[in-house]
C-alpha cells in the first residue's frame, strides 16, 4: 500500500554516537537501578533491554553478554537519515535468539529423557506476515529446518514460495475450499513438505476428492477438538465449543472415510491448539495427556501417523510476574520443552509405539521481543492547581472551600497527621465542589466563581497528595488521590493501528521512557493517541510485576524530543492494526549488530503515506486536489482568497499527500 524500498547501511562503530560516559550522567539521587526496578526493566527485559550509565536503554540482541546498542542514540542517527517517529524498530539478532533458546531447549529435553523423536519448529505466518520478517525467520531457521504455518491461502501462498527445504514442514490449517486443498497437493509433488490439517469435517470429502480428480494425495493431518480445559483470553481455542479442530466421534469417522478412500496412509499428523498465551503449565499438561492418546489410537487404527503438532500458545512474561497470569506464565521455555517432550515420551512407551516427531508453533515466544514501538510526546495536559486571589463578595461555597485548604494544610502542620481528620475535610471539598455545581445549573454563581471553585478543589488535592503518607492503610477516597493531578501526555501514534491489543483484548505491554532513566520521574500519567477516540489510549501499565493505571514519566523539556518506548509487541500488533481515523503504518527500520559492535541497517521500510491511506479505502488524492484547485478559483473569483494563498494552500495539501499520516515536529 505505501511506497517502500530496502537498503542495506554499515555503520562504523567509530563513527557511531553509541559511547557514552558516567561524566555524561545527572547528579541526583536517582539511580538507573532505581528506574529498573520502577518499570520492572529486569523481570521482563533481563535478556534484552538494560539501562546504560547514561540513562538511556541498550539492547543487546543475542543476550547480556553480547554486544550492544543504545536505544536513544539509535533513533537520533535514524532522525538524522529524515526516519521520523513513530518508527519500528526490529532487531533481527533477536530473532535467531529467541529460535536458538527453543531449539536448545527441545535438545536438552530430549536429551534428558531419552526422546527418540525429532523436534520441528513452524512459525505461524499469521503471527507476523511482514516480508523482511518472515524472510529473515527462515533464514535464521534455516539450520533448524524451521518450517511455516498458513492459516489462509494468502498465507499459503506466501510459505510455498519461501519454504525451497524439503525437510521444513508446511502446515495448512484453516478453512480450506477445493482450490486450497488441491494446491497442496500439487505443492507435494512440487517436493513441498506440506500437510493439510483437517479443521472441520466437511473438508475430508473434499480432500478425498481432490485426490480422486488430481490421482495424487496431499499428507494430511487431523487437528483435535480437545475436553481440556483453558484459560486466560484463548480459553475457548480448546474444549469442545472451540472454533476449530473434530471431536472424537468426528475424528473415527474421519479415519473411517480415508480407509475407503486409500488414504489412510496419507494421515501423518494430529494437531491440537491450548491458546495464543498460555499461562498455566498445567493446561498444557492436561492438553497433553489427551492428545498423546488420541495419537496412540489414531495410530493403532492403521493411521502410520510420525508427528504431532502441540501448537502454539508457548507463553511471554509480559509482565515479570512469572505467575499464570493473563500477562505472564508459571513456567519457563525449558520447562514448557520438557513438559511437552517427557508426557508424550511417557505415553508412547506405555504403549509401546515410536515417538513422533514433536512440532510446536510458538509464533509468540520468536516474535514477541524482537521489535519495539518507539513515539515521541507532542505534549500534556494537566489540571493546574493554582490558588485564584480572593475577591469581595465570593459566594459562601468559595468561602468554604478556601476554609477547608487552609484547614487541609493547618493539618499537615502537625508532627503527627491524623489521618481521619485529612478524609473528613477531603469530604467536605468535594461535597463543596459538588455545591457550586448545583449552583451554576440554577444561576446562582457565575461561569466565573464555578472556575474558581474547581481550581480550590485541585488545589486541595495538591496539598492532600504532599503530605499523605505513602500507606497501604490509607481509606479508599485518599489512595486514589494520585490520579486526579495525573497528566495525559499526547502520544504520536495510533493505538488502533501499531497496537491494537491494549484495545482490543486489553493486552499488557511493558511501556517506559527510553531516556533519562537516571533522573527521577515526577509525573504521573497515562498517554492519549492522535485518534478522535475515547478508546485511544494506553492507561495500563506494567510495574515491578504488578499493574498500575498511570505510569511514572518526566517533565517535558523545551525543544527536547521525550521518546517512549513500547515492548514486546513484535506477535501480532504489526499485522492486526488497522486505518482508524487514516493513521497507516509506522517507519520500520531492521537492525542486526557486527562483530566490531557497530550494526548494519538491513532495511527500511517507509510509513504509509497519507496518499497510501487514502487509495486504501478507495479515494483518488489527484480527484481530491483537483476539487480543492476548483474550489480556490472560485474563492478567488469571488475576492475571498488571494492568489498567492491559494497556490499555498495547494502546496500544502501537494506536500501533505507525500508525507506520513503522523504529526512532524
Amino acid at each position: 500500500m505505501s511506497s517502500r524500498y530496502s537498503r542495506m547501511v554499515a555503520i562504523d562503530p567509530a563513527q557511531s554516537t553509541f559511547h557514552t560516559t558516567e561524566s555524561s550522567m545527572s547528579k541526583n539521587d536517582w539511580t538507573i537501578e532505581d528506574s529498573s526496578y520502577l518499570y520492572g526493566l529486569k523481570k521482563w527485559g533481563k535478556r534484552y533491554f538494560s539501562i546504560n550509565h547514561a540513562g538511556q536503554i541498550e539492547v543487546h540482541p543475542r543476550g547480556p553478554d553480547g554486544n550492544r546498542i543504545d536505544l536513544m542514540a539509535l533513533v537520533n542517527e535514524l532522525q538524522g537519515r529524515n526516519l521520523q517517529l513513530p518508527l519500528i524498530v526490529r532487531f533481527e539478532d533477536i530473532l535467531q535468539d529467541r529460535l536458538e533458546a527453543i531449539h536448545q531447549a527441545f535438545a536438552k529435553a530430549k536429551q534428558r529423557y531419552k526422546y527418540t523423536g525429532e523436534y520441528l519448529g513452524v512459525f505461524p505466518i499469521k503471527c507476523n506476515q511482514q516480508r523482511h520478517v518472515v524472510e529473515e525467520i527462515i533464514s535464521c531457521g534455516r539450520k533448524w529446518n524451521l518450517g511455516l504455518e498458513a492459516g489462509s491461502k494468502a498465507e499459503l501462498l506466501i510459505a510455498l514460495s519461501l519454504l525451497e527445504n524439503p525437510r521444513a514442514l508446511l502446515v495448512c490449517n484453516g478453512y480450506k475450499d477445493q482450490r486450497y486443498i488441491e494446491t497442496t497437493i500439487l505443492a507435494r509433488q512440487l517436493g513441498r513438505n506440506a500437510v493439510v490439517v483437517i479443521e472441520q469435517i466437511d473438508e475430508v470429502d473434499r480432500i478425498i476428492k481432490a485426490s480422486q480428480e488430481l490421482g495424487a494425495s496431499p499428507s494430511i493431518g487431523i487437528r483435535a477438538k480437545l475436553a481440556s480445559r483453558g484459560s486466560g483470553h484463548w480459553k475457548n481455542s480448546i474444549g469442545t465449543s472451540s472454533k476449530f479442530g473434530l471431536s472424537i466421534p468426528d475424528i473415527l469417522s474421519t479415519v473411517e472415510k480415508l480407509k475407503s478412500a486409500n488414504l489412510l496412509k496419507d494421515l501423518q499428523l494430529l494437531h491440537f491448539h491450548v491458546g495464543s498465551q498460555i499461562n498455566d503449565i498445567g493446561i498444557l499438561k492436561d492438553a497433553l495427556q489427551e492428545a498423546g492418546q488420541i495419537y496412540v489410537a489414531i495410530n493403532q487404527l492403521g493411521a502410520p501417523m510420525g508427528y504431532l503438532d502441540v501448537g502454539g500458545g508457548l507463553g511471554i512474561d509480559y509482565d515479570g510476574s512469572q505467575t499464570a497470569t493473563p500477562a505472564s506464565r508459571n513456567y519457563s521455555l525449558q520447562n514448557y520443552a520438557n513438559d511437552v517432550v517427557a508426557t508424550i515420551r511417557e505415553c508412547c512407551i506405555s504403549n509401546n509405539i515410536k515417538m513422533p516427531t514433536l512440532i510446536s508453533e510458538s509464533g509468540r515466544a520468536i516474535a514477541s521481543h524482537y521489535s519495539v514501538l518507539l513515539f515521541n510526546v507532542l505534549g500534556t495536559g494537566s489540571v493546574t492547581p493554582t490558588i485564584p486571589k480572593e475577591k469581595e463578595n465570593e459566594s459562601i461555597i468559595v468561602s468554604n472551600l478556601r476554609e477547608t485548604l487552609a484547614l487541609i494544610k493547618e493539618i499537615s502542620q502537625d508532627q503527627n497527621i491524623d489521618i481521619s481528620r485529612l478524609q473528613e475535610a477531603w469530604n467536605d471539598a468535594i461535597k463543596f465542589k459538588a455545591d457550586a455545581l448545583n449552583a451554576f445549573r440554577l444561576g446562582y454563581i457565575n461561569l466565573h466563581e464555578r472556575a474558581v471553585a474547581e481550581q480550590i478543589t485541585w488545589a486541595c488535592t495538591n496539598a492532600l497528595i504532599k503530605v499523605l503518607p505513602q500507606s497501604h492503610q490509607l481509606p479508599d477516597e485518599l489512595k486514589t488521590l494520585s490520579s486526579a493531578l495525573a497528566e495525559t501526555y499526547y502520544a504520536n501514534l495510533s493505538v488502533f493501528r501499531s497496537i491494537p491489543d491494549t484495545w482490543a483484548i486489553e493486552q499488557l505491554f511493558p511501556v517506559m521512557p527510553i531516556h533519562r532513566l537516571n533522573e527521577k520521574p515526577k509525573k504521573l500519567g497515562h498517554f492519549a493517541d492522535l485518534t478522535c477516540d475515547s478508546d485511544g489510549k494506553i492507561a495500563r501499565f506494567i510495574g515491578n510485576g504488578t499493574e498500575k493505571s498511570l505510569l511514572e514519566l518526566h517533565e517535558l523539556r523545551a525543544n527536547e524530543n521525550y521518546i517512549i518506548g513500547i515492548f514486546l509487541g513484535g506477535a501480532y500488533q504489526e499485522v492486526m492494526g488497522n486505518l482508524h481515523n487514516l493513521f497507516g503504518s509506522t517507519n520500520a527500520v531492521h537492525i542486526r549488530l557486527n562483530q566490531s559492535g557497530g550494526y548494519t541497517l538491513n532495511h527500511v521500510v517507509k510509513s504509509d503515506t497519507k496518499s497510501d491511506v487514502l487509495k486504501a479505502l478507495e479515494h483518488d488524492p489527484e480527484l481530491l486536489l483537483e476539487r480543492l484547485r476548483l474550489a480556490s478559483e472560485l474563492a478567488i473569483q469571488k475576492g475571498n482568497l488571494k492568489i498567492k494563498d491559494a497556490q499555498r494552500l495547494i502546496e500544502h495539501i501537494e506536500t501533505s499527500l507525500r508525507q506520513s499520516t503522523y504529526l512532524h515536529h
